[in-house]
């Protein structure tokens, strides 16, 4: 055991002196080392990144909450198959919350965009929302201040409002918004509470929002508009009962026939990422198979080099050999010579790709992980093994006797 310890360290050490008698060819060797690991690291790195960030925001729609809308969330086919559908009613809605078992919360959302207004102060590009007092149980978003919208302020269409902190601090900045009126498209609503802050969900902030009673909002700014129908499941578990019972009542509730097709969507969070892991699957792959190029070619430069330092040290392995060195001990010196170069390269190719990981989070995210970063230079050092293997073997069978008359 001690043996093959001092073995493996005397041969570390003479790894280290013939890299460094041989400097320029070492690094040259290294660099398509130091690319394919910087390449194949960056993409982990931001493809990880990527699903963390889309994972974090599709947690915000829920996964146990289905969507019953008139168009799919993804729209695969030409849109012209889909231009033509009815819009969701409100029967519609009152029948899914009659007849649903599996359903925790049935919630009618409809939206539009208007500008907020408050003295002097105006703010664009706002969503503007009409619901009722089970958007909180359906969406888990909570008041951080003040109430939301009541079951009476529903029923009466009152002409209240639930703002969230984008437009809260535009508006108010520092002053209570709570009991202030502001202007929507002409018609004032009295604020009733801020919405604790949500983030943003794919580039739309999420903070940028006004919640007012669903009766309020068709009566002052029209009811022809597409209402969605968003139910909770009782359990994330029932979401696929969930999905094919809403189906059945669906299709009773829009009168279709058998064999006749759906002239709804229902979408959920699956859908979703489904399509993204389609998406970045291929982008995810691509930057592998470059990477692995790369690292090939980087590994036949690692064995060409090889076999060059053994032809060029035949003498030295043939005094080894002479003074009683095992083919084992030859086979692990150049094996550990090839390994150590390319761990360097994947030392190098990690670093390069935890700075360009730092450049890169500026604007999208990527984030690499101790994990990634190891995994990298292990990897390196399995393709110098690897590609050491031919020009290590070759040296551990040279004959001692040929070996020493080699100049």
């Amino acid at each position: 055991m001690f043996s093959a310890i001092w073995d493996t360290f005397e041969g570390f050490l003479i790894a280290l002196r013939a890299l460094r008698e041989n400097k320029a060819r070492s690094i040259l060797a290294t660099l398509g080392i130091v690319i394919g690991v910087m390449m194949v690291v960056l993409m982990v790195t931001i493809v990880a990144g990527l699903n963390a960030s889309f994972a974090k925001q599709l947690a915000q729609i829920g996964s146990g909450t289905i969507y019953i809308q008139r168009f799919p969330w993804i729209i695969q086919d030409d849109f012209f198959v889909y231009r033509n559908r009815p819009r969701m009613t409100m029967r519609n809605y009152e029948d899914v919350k009659r007849h649903s078992l599996l359903a925790s919360s049935v919630t009618p959302y409809v939206d539009t965009m208007r500008p907020i207004a408050y003295k002097s102060e105006t703010v664009t590009g706002v969503m503007l929302i009409g619901t009722d007092d089970t958007y909180l149980a359906t969406t888990d978003v909570l008041p951080e201040v003040g109430r939301f919208i009541s079951p009476l302020d529903a029923a009466a269409n009152r002409d209240v409002c639930v703002i969230g902190t984008t437009v809260s601090e535009n508006l108010f900045d520092q002053e209570n918004p709570i009991g202030k009126r502001l202007k929507i498209g002409g018609y004032y609503y009295k604020v009733v509470g801020v919405l604790e802050e949500q983030g943003s969900m794919f580039g739309m902030s999420m903070d940028s929002q006004v919640i007012i009673p669903l009766g309020s909002l068709t009566k002052h700014f029209g009811r022809r508009r597409d209402l969605s129908i968003i139910v909770k499941a009782k359990d994330p578990s029932y979401v696929a009962d969930l999905n094919d019972e809403l189906t059945g009542i669906m299709r009773r509730s829009r009168r279709l026939q058998p064999g006749e097709g759906n002239n709804f969507s229902i979408n959920e969070q699956s859908q979703l990422m489904d399509t993204y892991k389609q998406i970045t699957s291929g982008v995810y792959a691509t930057g592998i198979l470059l990477g692995g190029i790369s690292l090939l070619v980087g590994g036949i430069g690692i064995m060409n080099i090889m076999l060059v330092s053994v032809t060029e040290r035949t003498h030295e392995i043939g005094i080894r050999k002479a003074l009683g060195a095992r083919r084992i001990q030859i086979l692990r010196q150049f094996l550990i010579e090839s390994a150590l170069i390319c761990a360097i390269g994947g030392i190098i190719g990690v670093g390069i790709a935890w700075g360009g990981s730092k450049i890169i989070s500026q604007y999208m995210p990527a984030v690499m992980s101790p994990a990634v970063a190891l995994g990298g230079m292990a990897f390196a050092a399995l393709v110098g093994v690897g590609f050491g293997l031919f020009p290590a073997a070759k040296a551990a069978r040279l004959d001692p006797i040929i070996a020493l008359r080699k100049e």
